[in-house]
């Protein structure tokens, strides 16, 4: 109905059509999303393992496990989006002449969460984390701030690369 009135009326009084782009660069940006993505991918990795170690499945642990899957993926997800949006919106050419990997990093992220979305591989989740981290590595140095590398105060324990942000 609101539909039928609007149509009515931009045909009485036509609007000017516009266009927006929503990418706007906000220069915030930040990789932990993406690191905390694939620690959480790891997490799941091993509790889909814990199940399956059980001698026989009940259907409720066959529930448990689609919805693991299911949140492993969208972590997935989440980490190429992530790595994308910085890759796009942030890397500009003077970064990709200081570090002339990040093309194929990137591409090699994209890569990896795909295989570590399609398999419930614990070595390819970590495998993932080792290039997230490197690329988190690279973001920060490319803004002059020193990193430091500390395992994670949660499961599954994996180390990340954390900004230095005391001054």
């Amino acid at each position: 109905m609101i539909y039928n009135l609007l149509n009515f009326i931009d045909k009485i009084k036509p609007v000017e059509k516009t266009s927006a782009h929503c990418d706007i660069p906000c220069k915030i940006y930040d990789p932990i999303t993406s690191q905390i993505a694939v620690l959480t991918m790891i997490r799941l990795v091993d509790l889909i393992n814990e199940i399956e170690t059980k001698e026989s499945l009940t259907a409720q642990d066959h529930a448990q496990i689609s919805r693991l899957v299911s949140q492993k993926e969208e972590h997935g997800h989440i980490v190429k989006d992530e790595i994308r949006i910085i890759w796009g919106d942030y890397i500009k050419q003077p970064q990709l002449e200081k570090y002339p990997e990040l093309h194929d990093l990137a591409h090699s992220i994209m890569l990896g969460a795909s295989k570590a979305k399609q398999n419930i591989d614990k070595s390819a989740t970590v495998d993932l984390l080792e290039k997230v981290n490197r690329f988190a590595e690279i973001f920060w140095d490319s803004k002059n701030i020193k990193t430091f590398k500390a395992v994670s105060p949660y499961p599954p324990e994996q180390e990340l690369i954390y900004p230095d942000l005391k001054k």
